[in-house]
């Protein structure tokens, strides 16, 4: 495990096989640095300029979810059952997701932000 608030994962890690990106930004090419010769870089943020990865003797993969009807319903019975428990952060109304956007955003936070429409 790697504190990310004191110390930075490029100075802990090295020759990594596969580094899965959530963040994208400044964490993104900060770990090009860590791979090895012939690693992947896996991100689900935006498409990887393949000019950087061959730069890096490294092979770059954007990974999107399409979510189907059926995949949303087997999910959905999954939360009923209790075999998948969302972490819910906090709830807010719809009228205050701004609130919920700006309090995401100023800290880091273990769980999701879900708007109440009704």
């Amino acid at each position: 495990m790697i504190d990310y608030t004191a110390e930075r994962f490029e100075d802990k890690v090295r020759d990594a096989d596969l580094v899965l990106d959530l963040i994208g930004g400044e964490t993104l090419d900060r770990s090009w640095g860590i791979l090895r010769p012939g690693g992947v870089l896996v991100t689900t943020v935006a498409p990887i300029s393949q000019e950087k990865a061959s730069a890096h003797a490294a092979k770059g993969i954007f990974f999107i979810v399409k979510p189907s009807r059926s995949a949303l319903i087997e999910l959905g019975r999954l939360i009923d059952t209790g075999h998948v428990r969302p972490n819910v952060e906090s709830v807010f109304p719809l009228e205050r997701a701004r609130e919920a956007f700006e309090s995401g955003l100023s800290r880091h936070v273990h769980g999701k932000f879900v708007l109440r429409v009704i």
